[in-house]
């Protein structure tokens, strides 16, 4: 296989906790799918936990792993998002936010004790998680004539190919859900042979 048609995440929202010199970290872990899901959490959060002095984040979000974010939320600089951050990495994690609220002591803990505080209380909620292996399928429509119908079928069920929708009419038309790796194999067998057309949706 020349790509990965896998990723990790988790499988629902967990907790930890830190705490050091009377101030208290409670971590969020929650799996997330678009940028505008974490913004809906970074609010529900923010609400719930309205007396804290800091909400820390970082998310990353696709199975490409391509939209991610850091916020220290006025903590200094690089000491809060960004050992958060480090953590979903360490894990290989995508779709997963991480918000760790820090409720003051009094204390201050300088630069290297914010980031191990932060680091600390993201590591933990990501140990309470169910971390999960999820495989990346694509979308497809397929078309194909009438008395073709039990050669396709065929040939989705020996792929496990998920059929989402079907229209059978003198042209049949589908719509099919197909992991990505058998996504190439499966278009051979049934265009070559069967005279398919087979579109990415």
């Amino acid at each position: 296989m020349l790509f990965e048609d896998t990723y990790r995440t988790i499988l629902s929202e967990s907790t930890g906790i830190y705490k050091e010199k009377g101030s208290k970290f409670l971590a969020f872990a929650l799996p997330v799918e678009t940028e505008d899901q974490v913004k809906q959490e970074l609010e529900r959060l923010r609400k719930t936990y309205y007396d804290a002095r800091h909400h820390c984040y970082a998310y990353i979000v696709g199975v490409d792993k391509s939209a991610w974010r850091v916020n220290d939320d006025g903590e200094p600089s690089g000491t809060g998002g960004r050992p958060i951050h480090g953590q979903l990495l360490s894990n290989d994690l995508t779709n997963v936010l991480v918000v760790v609220v820090r409720y003051f002591g009094g204390i201050k803990l300088g630069v290297g004790g914010l980031i191990n505080a932060y680091r600390s209380a993201a590591a933990d909620a990501i140990a309470n998680a169910e971390i999960v292996q999820e495989t990346i399928k694509e979308v497809y429509e397929l078309r194909f004539k009438y008395e073709e119908m039990n050669n396709v079928m065929r040939v989705l069920k020996e792929d496990e190919v998920e059929i989402l929708e079907s229209d059978f009419n003198l042209d049949c038309k589908m719509k099919i859900r197909i992991r990505r790796s058998m996504a190439d194999k499966t278009r051979k067998r049934l265009c070559n042979t069967y005279a398919c057309n087979m579109i990415c949706k």
